[in-house]
């Protein structure tokens, strides 16, 4: 017996099914087509806070066939709109696509190249502040409180009256330091008096919107309305918390949604976040908490804990199979299923160090943390580079260039990116990957044992439709310890089992005489088991 679930949010059905892949333009591809304004950094070089690198769309469209060889159905690109820094989180026209990155014009072949290939991409959209050379911004620092732009921004008493200029520039060394530490990273002190208007963190560099001004909330969320129309298909919100004004975010939703039912929203927020995704705001978040829970699981014993980042993640206890596997359940229950199942979940970001890094360089950790990515609810996003196992630390080394050229990366790193166009495509070819009902099956010391499964209904309380021959219950068995474990399970309505076999896959099971289930598992490793 069984009741009807209540209706959830509408949310994206396609996202169900995607795996996204996050772009720092100027470090993924520059392509021979474009013609740089003048020197750039070498590809090849360590990268620097404010260097530059010359990736571009173009680049990026040129391998596309790479990106879906590997098995990626979604690109999520960070900021790709005119600015005067490389990771481009200091907008100065919303309305066209940075220069440096080929213009609108190369937006629009990377679109039309991507959508050919069945893929989707979204943008990343920047909304709560902008840049000292955002045009608005700028009218103020030339014309003081007669700029007809002035209430867009929040300015002192002072500087209203005329006694005083903006400091949109303070000359110390200390202040450099202090405003140069990229997209993230600040100040948080009460320096509004000292430059005398509202900054993200109280950066100089990024003067804060404000949206209560009738004019200004218009000219963002018809920056939004423009690029939906021109096809992106849906928006990565930063930091939407700090526009403390619900109305604007629902507003957005309802504005976007008119243009494209379909398109998806989610919002940069790194905790749990129930009243952004009651479904008049977003789809999704970045699923930080998951992130961290996998990682603590994952890295077990070998967490890179002098590295942080500015939100304190991955400095949350280590966890065995039994902590995650309640962690797991917790995060699973906190939103309707309709919301679980398109959550962002990512192993790492721009903002964090690289995956391989946080799990103390180890490529065994790495790999089994994206083979549970993979394994669960919601839409994995793989950072660029992560597939190939690359270490990065903090800004700005987790934000390195990628290689020119796959053909020369390496063994380690060729092997890095077979497992994970191996795991990829299992979850593209079993639905019950995607879709199938979560329960833990075993949670003991390192060894962690889910089921996904389509009897009776899938993960969103509805039968999966399954093609013919599909399979309807798998097995993620992980074992995070340095030795090799065995597990004996007892399952109903198993006959046969049977690894999914790819590049680097491991693990064996098999059922003995007396009906139970045993399951080996190498050091740090993970596999997939089917079960009839």
């Amino acid at each position: 017996m069984s009741s009807q679930r209540p209706a959830g949010p509408h949310t994206p059905a396609w996202v169900r099914d995607a795996v996204f892949y996050q772009i720092f333009p100027d470090r993924f591809a520059r392509s021979a087509r474009m013609q740089p304004p003048g020197p750039l950094e070498a590809w090849d070089t360590p990268p620097t806070r404010h260097g530059f690198k010359g990736g571009d769309l173009r680049g990026i469209t040129e391998r596309l066939g790479e990106l879906q060889e590997l098995g990626i159905t979604a690109l999520y690109l960070c900021p790709i709109f005119s600015s005067a820094s490389n990771h481009r989180y200091h907008t100065y026209d919303y309305f066209n696509v940075d220069p440096m990155l080929g213009g609108n014009e190369a937006l629009r072949e990377l679109l039309d190249a991507a959508h050919a290939r069945g893929m989707r991409v979204i943008l990343d959209g920047v909304f709560n502040h902008a840049s000292r050379g955002f045009w608005p911004f700028h009218h103020v620092l030339e014309n003081g409180a007669q700029s007809p732009y002035v209430d867009w921004f929040y300015t002192d008493e002072a500087f209203l009256r005329g006694d005083r200029p903006l400091i949109a520039y303070p000359e110390s060394v200390e202040w450099h330091a202090k405003q140069s530490g990229g997209a993230g990273g600040g100040i948080a002190s009460n320096l509004e008096t000292t430059i005398g208007y509202k900054a993200w963190w109280q950066l100089p560099a990024l003067p804060k919107i404000n949206v209560g001004n009738a004019e200004a909330r218009e000219h963002l969320l018809q920056a939004a309305e423009f690029w939906i129309r021109f096809g992106a298909d849906g928006w990565r919100l930063d930091v939407p918390e700090e526009i403390d004004d619900e109305s604007f975010w629902q507003e957005f939703r309802t504005r976007v949604r008119a243009i494209n039912p379909e398109a998806y929203t989610v919002g940069e927020i790194w905790k749990r976040a129930d009243a952004w995704l009651t479904g008049d705001r977003f789809d999704a978040v970045m699923n930080y908490p998951l992130t961290e829970a996998i990682l603590g699981y994952a890295g077990s014993g070998r967490l890179a804990r002098d590295l942080g980042d500015h939100n304190d993640t991955y400095k949350r206890p280590e966890l065995d199979a039994a902590q995650f596997a309640e962690k797991l359940t917790e995060i699973m229950g906190w939103y309707h299923p309709a919301t679980t199942a398109v959550q962002l979940n990512l192993l790492g970001s721009h903002d964090t160090p690289r995956l391989r890094s946080i799990v103390g360089g180890s490529a065994a950790a790495a790999q089994l943390a994206t083979l549970l990515q993979l394994a669960l609810p919601g839409a994995p996003c793989i950072y660029y580079g992560d597939e190939l196992g690359a270490l990065g630390a903090n800004d700005p080394a987790n934000r390195g260039p990628f290689p020119a050229d796959l053909t020369s990366i390496g063994a380690e790193a060729a092997a890095f990116r077979a497992f994970v166009r191996g795991a990829v495509a299992a979850r593209h070819e079993h639905a019950v990957l995607r879709s199938g009902a979560l329960r833990v099956v075993h949670a003991e010391g390192p060894v962690l044992v889910l089921e996904r499964s389509a009897d009776p209904v899938g993960f969103e309380g509805a039968p999966l439709a399954l093609e013919p021959g599909a399979a309807r219950r798998l097995l993620v068995a992980t074992n995070t310890g340095e030795s090799p474990a065995r597990v004996q399970l007892r399952l109903n309505g198993v006959s046969s089992v049977a690894r999914l076999d790819w590049e680097g896959a491991t693990g064996t099971a098999m059922l003995l005489g007396d009906g139970a289930l045993e399951i080996d598992l190498p050091p740090v490793s993970g596999a997939i088991f089917q079960l009839r």
